[in-house]
C-alpha cells in the first residue's frame, strides 16, 4: 500500500471479499497480560519520560494511548529509517526501515514503562503478528519497542521473556526490541486521527475496538478525553 487511499480501499474490499477483517480487534479475544514482574517503580515525584512503540497503523496505537491516565501525550511518527525518507509516501512503500510509530510522553509518577507495555501487548495491537496488523501488510507495519535506555530494555525484554515463558499467547511473539536511534513526527493530517474522524471506516472496524478494550480492560487506567 502505497498512499493514504489505499489502506481505506484495501480495508472495505477485505470486507468485501471476507465478510471480516482476520484481525478485527472486535473479534480477536483480549488477552488477559499479568504486570511485568520486572519494571521501574514509580516515581515520587511528578516528571515527563518518554517511550517509542510500533504495532500497525499508527492512528490505533496513539488513539489507545491519548486515553490512558498518566500519558501525557503521544504523537504519530516514523522510527527506524533515515530522516531523508520519513515522509508517509515514501514510508508506505515497506522499503525505507522505518516502522509507523508512536512517541508517548507519559508521568512515572501516574503510569510505570512495564504499565505501557502491558497495554501495547495486550489491547493496542497483536504481538505474535509478524509484519502485519489487520489489513496492513508491510515491514512498516512491525511489531517493535524502541527502547531509549538500558532500563527500558532491560523491562522489555524480560516482559516478553515472562509472557513467552507464561505460554499466554498461542503463537510465539513477534516483538522486536530495537535502540531508538531518532523519531520523526508524521504529518499533522495523521495526528489525532482517530479522534477526528471518528466514523471512518478504518477507524469504526480497526482502531474504535482497541479503545473499548482498554476500556473494559484496564479501567484503572482509561481516561475518558
Amino acid at each position: 500500500m502505497n498512499s493514504f487511499s489505499s489502506r481505506i480501499s484495501a480495508l472495505l474490499l477485505m470486507i468485501i471479499l471476507a465478510g471480516v477483517v482476520g484481525c478485527d480487534a472486535r473479534e480477536r479475544p483480549a488477552v488477559a497480560l499479568p504486570n511485568p514482574a520486572v519494571d521501574a517503580p514509580l516515581a515520587a515525584t511528578p516528571g515527563d519520560q518518554t517511550a517509542v512503540i510500533a504495532g500497525g497503523c499508527f492512528w490505533g496505537i496513539q488513539a489507545v494511548f491519548e486515553h490512558i491516565k498518566g500519558v501525557i501525550r503521544a504523537t504519530s511518527g516514523y522510527s527506524g529509517g533515515a530522516a531523508r525518507t520519513a515522509q508517509y509516501e515514501l514510508v508506505s512503500y515497506g522499503d525505507t526501515g522505518h516502522a509507523e510509530s508512536v512517541k508517548i510522553v507519559y508521568d512515572p509518577s501516574q503510569i510505570t514503562y512495564g504499565q505501557l507495555l502491558r497495554v501495547f501487548l495486550s489491547v493496542a495491537h497483536d504481538p505474535t503478528e509478524l509484519n502485519r496488523q489487520g489489513p496492513d501488510i508491510g515491514t512498516q507495519y512491525r511489531s517493535s519497542i524502541f527502547y531509549g535506555n538500558d532500563e527500558q530494555k532491560r523491562i522489555a525484554e524480560a516482559y516478553i521473556r515472562q509472557l513467552d515463558q507464561a505460554g499466554i499467547f498461542r503463537r510465539p511473539i513477534v516483538t522486536q526490541i530495537v535502540p531508538l536511534k531518532a523519531f520523526y513526527p508524521a504529518e499533522a493530517y495523521h495526528q489525532d486521527y482517530a479522534a477526528r474522524h471518528p466514523d471512518d471506516p478504518y477507524i469504526l472496524h480497526n482502531d474504535a475496538p482497541k479503545v473499548a478494550l482498554l476500556q473494559q480492560q484496564f479501567p484503572d487506567l482509561y481516561a475518558d478525553r
